[in-house]
């Protein structure tokens, strides 16, 4: 049934009323945008209108329909931390000649010790991958990670370390297939980048210096449990390869996950215990000393982060103590033949005839521009003129510039009190913010510090236009999402443009955790929001700049934040590398590219006037004691609340009216047998609804939610009419409406036998189970077969996640089922369960470790009734 002019519905909602409400803005209406639907199970009948009053901020108005049923949904139990004990902290080395060939097998099993974490962590060498310089598995409860370390034999002619790193997360590990078209795990996705950044991060810089034979690293998810994330487990598994390899690795390395539950701090905290979390930290480091931080948290002072590090750090210390004892048993030898030694007297000569030369060029105070070409001709020369005294020392040449360089940095910093640009230790560059730059754009601004820049542009829409990413925890569903650009015109310069590299997608994931905390609920705001941050100029610390602009962004396209947020990047100047204390460091405040490239550390944070939301560090030292991190910490709060002030004075806080471009938003909530009536065989009822009243988009939620969005209130008004008489009793059939046509042909033969077998042909496959024919029709066509579904929950003996990929993977066009009578609403049940429990086939859990479940949501049976049918009536035309 297609309702396809606006005056047939005008005809048909006279004869409805419902309560009238004010629109966000009046606006003109831009092109139509088609967006798909879903076809999913819902609730009751419930609509929501979203309105301005009065030009406060958005309001939700919640009214019920004539037609609604009030939800009976309980309200979610409130959440309480409960926390198992656990054996002490402690660790075991066992060998046994299991391997292939009856080679040994080295399994370390560490306890962490942390309440609430009974699972050990279990890395065993020996076994597979033998032909790689070193591999282990890493396993805990079910999830079981595969790593590996290789090395080129020639060494590369390079004054860097050629280190790489990929990881993967197979879909196979959670029983699931990819949905490329090939079927096939592809390139990595942004997350598999992001853990790749953390792995290499804290790695690189304790590979001896000097190292210059190409090094890989490989680490693949192999088995996940759905009960913690892998990503601090991918890093303790590739340091472990590593740390057992030849590679000069100088200590080992681990990591850990802390979470921030009921005022506790939570080692490892379990993906339910991480909804309820304030902080979301992953820390890396040796048993001395912090090497990398990556963390978002909500709002938190700067003393209970010093705390959280910390606490992870100690569960560092157990694993990295473990790993010493592993690469006694397991480790091979390092390599250091290959490590080119100092080229006597190079640095004392450099640092004789060039000292003076390089200290005028930093007391001159040059600009950015000024002083890489003053720097520039400074290198040329040295590297000349010494290569005349050192031929075929290029490479080391330039080692012993940097060195001197960083050095003299140190110098002037600690002696003068100011930098090469002749600011003070903790002063920040002058600031310039702009907002509202372009007329057609929802929220536009330009943030410009010292030499920074950033175009950040804010988009709103309906939450179709989430960003959706499939991973095997399940798919997730981005409300809101940031993403960074970093052209090479932004330093001057050519070079390629296209897909983001791993760089970009590490900072727009930065700036994007730091403004997250800052957003209204969606109940509150229910667009989807996504946020482009340009690099237009750079001279460090455009990540940070892009926060500060994509804040500035949000406020200008009327998005209720809850407070402003900016960023600023520290870092450290040292005299010496071989430790860090604090009279061997100085801490720098908004740092420029220079001294981000010869400083030895990057500490990014971000926040309010109250606490932290996001911060990131990089050390390229042996590690960063947690005296020198509070120091950092303390001078960045100072500097942020000064940033803090500069963008006041262009947009003290959000406007209070959305912009003209702006669609309108209504939301509303069917039940879950009438969505079917409102998407239509094929999608052509909701299709219809789109043209005939000029909407943009109809989205249809799993549960029911619907949201209309237009620029026509008046339109939207009459779509959401149309919609409550499609789901009333006075909208026709079900699932999109036979309407007049004659009654579906049924099953005629004889009924099935309850608890007999039979083999069915498998007609449909759906998330929450599959249809099958397993009695044949009339031999003419003219009656149908007996069809049945068989539940999600009755494919196997084992919990079957993904049910469409369990299905595909069997290979087959048939399954054998047991036949179980009759549900409430006369449909056929079938259970492949109980035919492989007739077989003997029995679940791992009835004679194993239990499997632990993670928490998801599962449909009961009479909601699958209930979209069974709908899809049933909706494939029929």
């Amino acid at each position: 049934m297609r309702f396809s002019t606006s005056a047939v519905a005008a005809a048909l909602l006279a004869a409805l009323s419902a309560p009238q409400c004010g629109a966000f803005l009046a606006t003109q209406p831009l092109t139509t945008r088609k967006q798909s639907h879903h076809l999913l199970p819902a609730r009751n009948v419930k609509w929501q209108l979203l309105s301005t009053i009065n030009g406060e901020a958005p309001a939700v108005e919640t009214k019920e329909s004539d037609d609604a049923v009030t939800s009976d949904d309980e309200e979610p139990a409130e959440f309480k931390l409960v926390l198992e004990d656990v054996p002490p902290a402690s660790y075991e080395i066992t060998t046994s000649p299991t391997a292939p060939g009856g080679g040994n097998v080295h399994t370390l099993t560490i306890n962490l010790g942390a309440p609430g974490h009974p699972d050990p962590i279990i890395i065993e060498t020996g076994k597979i991958g033998r032909q790689a310089s070193a591999a282990v598995t890493l396993t805990r409860g079910e999830s079981v990670l595969y790593a590996t370390a290789s090395r080129d034999k020639d060494v590369r002619d390079v004054n860097f370390l050629p280190l790489s790193v990929e990881h993967q997360e197979r879909f196979s590990s959670a029983g699931m297939t990819s949905g490329a078209f090939n079927k096939r795990d592809g390139r990595p996705a942004e997350h598999e980048i992001l853990v790749c950044r953390l792995i290499d991060r804290p790695l690189r810089p304790l590979v001896a210096e000097g190292w210059r034979h190409e090094t890989q690293l490989l680490s693949w998810i192999l088995s996940y449990d759905g009960v913690r994330t892998c990503d601090p487990l991918a890093i303790t598994a590739s340091a472990a390869a590593l740390w057992l390899s030849d590679v000069p690795l100088i200590k080992p390395v681990a990591a850990s996950m802390v979470g921030y539950i009921d005022g506790q701090l939570v080692l490892n905290p379990t993906l339910e215990q991480m909804k309820h979390s304030r902080l979301n930290l992953t820390v890396a480091g040796t048993k001395d000393a912090v090497l990398m931080i990556e963390g978002a948290a909500d709002f938190l002072p700067e003393d209970l982060m010093i705390e959280a590090v910390t606490f992870g750090h100690n569960a560092i210390k157990t694993q990295c103590e473990a790993l010493e004892e592993l690469g006694k048993v397991a480790g091979k030898e390092k390599k250091y033949d290959s490590i080119k030694p100092p080229v006597e007297g190079l640095q004392d000569m450099v640092d004789e005839k060039y000292t003076s030369q390089l200290d005028e060029i930093y007391n001159s105070g040059l600009n950015k521009e000024d002083l890489s070409s003053a720097t520039s001709q400074f290198a040329e020369t040295v590297v000349t003129e010494m290569e005349e005294i050192f031929p075929e020392e290029k490479s080391a040449i330039k080692d012993a510039l940097k060195d001197l360089m960083c050095r003299r940095m140190f110098v002037k910093a600690k002696n003068d009190g100011t930098r090469i640009d002749g600011r003070k230790l903790d002063e920040v560059r002058v600031i310039d913010a702009e907002a509202g730059l372009f007329p057609r754009v929802h929220g536009s601004a330009l943030f410009t510090r010292g030499q920074t820049q950033v175009v950040a542009t804010a988009t709103l829409g309906d939450s179709g236009m989430r960003q959706k990413i499939d991973r095997i925890s399940g798919m997730e569903q981005k409300r809101f999402y940031l993403q960074y650009t970093f052209p090479p015109s932004c330093v001057g310069e050519t070079g390629r443009v296209g897909a983001p590299g791993r760089r970009e997608v590490g900072h727009g994931n930065l700036a994007e955790r730091a403004l997250i905390p800052a957003l209204p609920s969606e109940d509150d705001f229910p667009y989807t929001i996504r946020v482009e941050s340009l690099v237009t100029e750079s001279n460090g610390s455009s990540s940070m700049a892009s926060v500060c602009g994509g804040c500035l962004a949000l406020m200008d396209a009327g998005v209720p934040i809850s407070s402003p947020i900016a960023g600023i990047a520290m870092g450290m100047l040292l005299g010496d590398k071989g430790g860090v204390s604090d009279e061997n460091a100085v801490i720098v405040s908004d740092i420029t590219g220079t001294e981000d490239g010869l400083g030895t550390m990057d500490f990014k944070v971000a926040g309010n006037k109250e606490g932290i939301t996001t911060f990131q560090l990089d050390i390229k030292c042996e590690g960063l004691t947690l005296d020198t991190m509070k120091k950092a910490l303390e001078q960045a709060r100072a500097g942020r609340l000064h940033i803090l002030g500069e963008m006041e004075k262009a947009l003290k806080e959000s406007r209070r009216e959305l912009p003209s471009t702006v669609p309108k938003v209504i939301k509303m909530k069917i039940a879950e047998d009438s969505i079917g009536k409102v998407i239509g065989p094929g999608g052509k009822q909701i299709r219809a609804l789109i043209e005939d009243f000029e909407l943009t988009n109809i989205n249809v939620e799993e549960n029911g939610e619907v949201q209309v969005s237009g620029f026509n209130m008046e339109k939207m008004e009459e779509a959401k009419e149309m919609i409550i008489l499609l789901t009333s009793s006075m909208g026709g059939g079900g699932g999109g409406g036979r309407g007049n046509r004659g009654a579906k042909p049924e099953y005629v033969g004889p009924e099935p036998e309850v608890g007999a077998v039979y083999t069915g042909k498998i007609t449909g496959i759906h998330n929450f189970g599959v249809f099958l024919e397993f009695l044949p029709g009339a031999e003419d066509g003219s009656t149908p077969g007996c069809e049945g579904l068989c539940h999600v929950s009755e494919l196997h003996v084992e919990r079957v996640r993904n049910c469409e990929g369990f299905v595909k993977s069997l290979n087959t066009e048939t399954l054998e089922v047991v036949y179980q009578g009759k549900n409430n609403k006369g449909k056929y049940q079938l259970s492949r369960k109980a035919f492989l429990e007739q077989k003997g086939v029995k679940s791992r859990g009835d004679s194993g470790p239990q499997r632990a479940t993670p928490q998801e949501m599962t449909m009961s049976k009479e909601e699958v009734d209930i979209i069974a049918q709908a899809i049933e009536n909706a494939t029929l035309d």
